[in-house]
């Protein structure tokens, strides 16, 4: 069996820093800041006040106000974001491609909005004013779910739940689908909408997110920094369309990077930390180097998980060491949660189209924030801004709660 070469065709989201890739992207290579202080609910009384929101968003610009009102705000997202992907791809859904097109997207938690709501209701005024919508607009299935009602996509339809890692599991699920001959094309990414009392409460409990700078929301997210103190949680989607080669080329299609490697592993460790020796991270990097047939001094870029969290940071820096040796001084790192902040489920799918976008323009996103190294983190994390360089592969890296943990490796297009 030949395996087929698999393309990005497209690309499109909603991000805190835009409500569209184009000027998102803009923006990143700018060094700009999408994180502001949350104004979604009241955070008065929470230690951490601040937020990658997506801002001014009309999902009524995508869909009818009546499907508005059916869907709670992640999948407001991710129908918005399939809408401009396939736009983006030129891609048309017909009765003669349906069955080809797959739609699969990683989602961390789902409908916290729909979940806080209704328990609210059900608190105040008892099981009888619960809508019977309220399952079907949490139900994290029902981003790629109504992405396919919407388009019209009838190939296999999947979401997947692995905490920060779930685009990418999502992502390298699309490609095996596609690497196997079941689809010519997928729908792929991740989608997030947590920015609710409860997930802030959640995170800040865990003491997972930043608390030190809510008068200086901007400055908040610094991986790599000595004085991180913890993410700060983001919303919205970054997608792509992953297509065949000989599928694009039919269709004379415009080609961002080709998709060459996947790679997830699990550390067998904790609930929330990320094993201490870096194992686990660094075995989903060689996994995704060993099914793109590439060694690892290939690698000229990275965009790296890099949360903005003491743990993650630090080791994650441990890892890319133990994969790349003497290499990994040489590589390019991008963290780009310095602006857009951790969009959790969906953190892996916007940094893809990040990774892609770096691939096709030859423009490496920097770092902000980061003033004050931290001496565990020692590479080269772009801090004095984006760069014009040219690479001919590079790595998107997302690990999750549980231990789970992914890497894709993309390829400059080069026909």
């Amino acid at each position: 069996m030949t395996r087929p070469r698999v393309v990005i065709t497209g690309v499109g989201g909603v991000t805190p820093l835009a409500n569209d890739i184009e000027s998102t992207w803009k923006k990143l290579l700018a060094g700009e800041s999408g994180i502001a202080p949350i104004t979604l609910f009241d955070a008065s009384a929470y230690d951490s006040r601040v937020a990658g929101e997506v801002k001014n968003f009309v999902p009524e610009d995508f869909m009818p106000a009546k499907q508005v009102r059916r869907m709670d705000r992640f999948t407001q997202f991710a129908v918005a974001s399939a809408q401009m992907l396939l736009k983006d791809a030129g891609y048309e859904v017909t009765d003669a491609n349906a069955y080809d097109l797959a739609v699969i997207l990683g989602i961390g938690l789902g409908g916290l909005h729909t979940l806080e709501t209704y328990h609210a209701k059900l608190l105040e005024f008892g099981p009888g004013k619960i809508s019977p919508f309220m399952i079907p607009m949490l139900i994290s299935n029902m981003g790629p779910g109504q992405i396919s009602i919407f388009t019209g996509a009838k190939g296999p339809n999947i979401v997947t739940t692995t905490a920060c890692a779930s685009a990418i599991h999502a992502m390298g699920t699309a490609f095996s689908e596609i690497l196997l001959g079941r689809v010519k094309a997928a729908i792929s990414g991740g989608v997030e909408a947590t920015v609710t009392p409860l997930g802030v409460a959640g995170f800040t409990a865990l003491k997972a997110l930043s608390t030190q700078h809510n008068d200086e929301p901007t400055r908040a997210s610094r991986p790599f920094d000595a004085n991180r103190d913890g993410f700060v949680i983001g919303e919205g989607a970054g997608l792509l369309l992953l297509e065949t080669l000989e599928s694009a080329q039919e269709r004379g299609a415009k080609i961002y990077a080709e998709m060459v490697g996947y790679g997830a592993s699990g550390d067998a460790y904790h609930m929330t930390a990320p094993c201490d020796n870096g194992e686990g991270m660094a075995r989903a990097m060689q996994n995704a180097l060993r099914e793109a047939g590439i060694d690892s001094s290939a690698i000229g870029h990275i965009n790296a998980h890099a949360t903005s969290t003491m743990l993650n940071d630090s080791i994650e820096t441990k890892a890319i060491k133990l994969v790349f040796g003497d290499h990994a001084k040489k590589i390019k790192i991008s963290a780009t949660k310095s602006m857009t902040g951790h969009l959790l489920g969906a953190a892996g799918g916007i940094e893809s189209v990040f990774t892609a976008l770096a691939l096709h323009d030859e423009m490496l996103p920097g770092t902000i924030n980061l003033e004050n190294p931290d001496p565990a983190c020692d590479l080269d994390y772009m801090a004095d801004g984006s760069k014009n360089i040219a690479c001919e592969y590079a790595m998107c890296n997302s690990f999750g709660f549980g231990g789970t943990n992914a890497s894709l490796i993309l390829k400059k297009w080069d026909k």
